[in-house]
């Protein structure tokens, strides 16, 4: 696995640990007044426990592998995942005219899950 592999799988990882365990800590209507987090108010307070629920998972299975190397083949599963669930907030957010937020989130979240998938399968 290279370097640059590693250093995305791990980032990304926080990155989505992160996200998750906010959704799944605040109360929802601290959560849904969070600034660039209008979306939110469009779902019921479980459907923000699941999505965070789902991050927590992707953070996890990529963190793993870089800790348990017996799980290799967690990581690029877990990045496909994170990769499909990125695609539907892209959905989220293109039915809301919401370009900026779907540029962050091809560039910090969709194209590195693809590159480890990528790199941790044929690297």
């Amino acid at each position: 696995m290279s370097a640059a592999t590693t250093v995305m799988q791990a980032v990304l990882g926080l990155l989505l640990s992160g996200g998750g365990l906010l959704k799944l800590t605040l109360p929802y209507t601290k959560y849904s007044n969070l600034r660039h987090v209008d979306w939110a108010k469009e779902f019921k307070p479980a459907h923000i426990r699941v999505l965070g629920v789902l991050e927590m998972s992707g953070g996890v299975g990529l963190a793993a592998p870089l800790y348990f190397h017996s799980s290799m083949m967690l990581a690029p599963l877990a990045a496909v995942g994170v990769a499909l669930y990125m695609a539907g907030a892209i959905a989220i957010h293109l039915r809301r005219s919401e370009y900026l937020e779907i540029a962050g989130i091809l560039l910090f979240f969709l194209a590195p899950a693809l590159f480890v998938a990528y790199g941790n399968l044929f690297g």
